[in-house]
């Protein structure tokens, strides 16, 4: 039987070797339950084993999957970025490049004045939530009534 490894490194990420393998590779960023399930059904996992008892063949596998080919095996509904703005493509982007996807599409819309950059620089609400009442910042809370 091969040694058991509390840490496991996949796309420059250490994940806890004690933990089950679905949500084992839920500790990279950009993959979720549903992302995790379909990697463990492609590869034909057991989805409860914990991911510090795979032997190093298995490990390479979940890595070549989630590093090289998650892209073909994702239908394009469940990528997190479709529709790229230069290229067009659906693409499933993984750990620090997805932040830096993020702030580059942030930064783009700050650049065009479109509503929601606007939005973005004065630290509002983004996405048509109200603003009347809630997510206020500042000491007071309530209203404020004239003295008598």
């Amino acid at each position: 039987m091969a040694e058991f490894k509390y840490i496991v490194r996949i796309a420059d990420t250490d994940l806890d070797g004690n933990r089950p393998v679905i949500y084992a590779i839920q500790g990279i960023k950009g993959i979720g339950y549903r992302v995790a399930e379909g990697i463990v059904k492609d590869l034909n996992m057991d989805p409860k084993k914990k991911i510090g008892e795979l032997s190093d063949e298995q490990i390479e596998e979940i890595r070549v999957l989630i590093e090289e080919k998650i892209e073909e095996m994702l239908p394009s509904w469940m990528m997190n970025h479709r529709k790229d703005y230069f290229t067009g493509e659906d693409r499933h982007i993984l750990s620090t490049e997805l932040d830096l996807q993020k702030q580059d599409d942030i930064n783009r819309l700050k650049r065009i004045k479109c509503y929601r950059g606007v939005r973005h620089e004065k630290g509002l609400r983004v996405r048509g939530q109200r603003t009347r009442s809630n997510g206020r910042s500042g000491l007071t809370v309530g209203v404020s009534r004239k003295k008598r």
